[in-house]
């Protein structure tokens, strides 16, 4: 448009040629600097000398044509300033069409930048993470080997386990014959023990019998004693009588001593010692009864089988 604006100037309004100059023109020539000199150098010229009529329509005549081209010059100056406005409005136009792109542009921009930011952000967070992930992927690598020499370990000792299981699986087959044994056994010793048991009661009554056979053993032999003085009295006493009678009448002596026979081997001495064994053998008989006594135990029951 400024182009345009240049290329195509308003037109030239011709200014018409005429001898007097207007007032107004004239003072604006006069007001002019570029002219000032000119009419002062007339003027001094003109009053020193006296110029020709002709001389001067010429000299106004040119000035005339010298102001027609500076009216054109300003005119075109007119026309050119009006479109360097045009221009310049243009311009700032499209300045401002610009910079409210380069806003835009610049505001995209800032948003890109700040989402290239953010993503570096992001991604420098997950290079930290990824870091962290390595670490970590080394020590889990460490724990996995850790984990698979102990399960090696582990496989080792189950099949240690396994085996021990194997032979302790054949070991239990033999628990029930073991069972059978403890449970044999185990009535055996129940018979032992009631054997012991029956033993010892046996014992303690048999002490107990012995014992009050020993006090009537002792009462006995008391007694025996005893009844042996009153025979060795009553011998005494008889021997003196048999005496007095063979005294009295020697053949009824013989006699008497030939008709008792225990008189002629020793008289009441041979009694009394068979009545002492016969007391002897009649309390060793008691005593062997209580001894032996009668119970349904068989003895051979007491053997334990180891």
């Amino acid at each position: 448009m400024a182009m345009a604006g240049r290329k195509h100037n308003p037109p030239v309004r011709e200014v018409p040629l005429v001898r007097g100059v207007p007032v107004s023109r004239s003072r604006t020539l006069i007001d002019d600097p570029r002219h000032a000199h000119r009419v002062t150098h007339s003027s001094s010229s003109a009053a020193g000398r006296v110029i020709p009529v002709s001389v001067l329509e010429d000299r106004v005549a040119a000035q005339h044509r010298e102001i027609q081209s500076l009216l054109l010059d300003n005119q075109r100056l007119a026309a050119t300033h009006v479109a360097l406005k045009q221009e310049l409005a243009a311009a700032e136009k499209e300045l401002r069409h610009l910079s409210a792109a380069a806003a835009d542009i610049k505001a995209e921009r800032d948003a890109e930048v700040r989402e290239v930011y953010e993503k570096s952000l992001r991604m420098d967070a997950e290079v930290r993470v990824l870091d962290l992930m390595a670490a970590d992927l080394v020590q889990v690598r460490a724990d996995v080997q850790k984990l698979s020499a102990v399960r090696e370990e582990l496989m080792a000792q189950l099949q240690a386990t396994e085996n021990e299981l194997s032979r302790v699986r054949l070991e239990t087959q033999l628990v029930p014959a073991i069972k059978a044994e403890i449970e044999i056994m185990r009535q055996e010793i129940q018979r032992g023990r009631a054997a012991i048991e029956y033993e010892k009661k046996t014992c303690a009554s048999n002490l107990e019998h012995g014992q009050a056979m020993d006090k009537n053993m002792i009462i006995m032999s008391r007694e025996i004693e005893k009844l042996h003085g009153e025979l060795v009295n009553a011998e005494k006493r008889a021997r003196a009588a048999a005496a007095v009678a063979a005294a009295a009448n020697p053949s009824l002596g013989y006699a008497a001593g030939y008709s008792n026979p225990e008189m002629g081997y020793g008289g009441i001495a041979y009694s009394d010692s068979y009545s002492m064994h016969q007391v002897q053998g009649s309390v060793d008989a008691q005593y062997a009864s209580g001894a032996m006594p009668q119970h349904p135990y068989d003895v051979q029951h007491t053997h334990v089988h180891r």
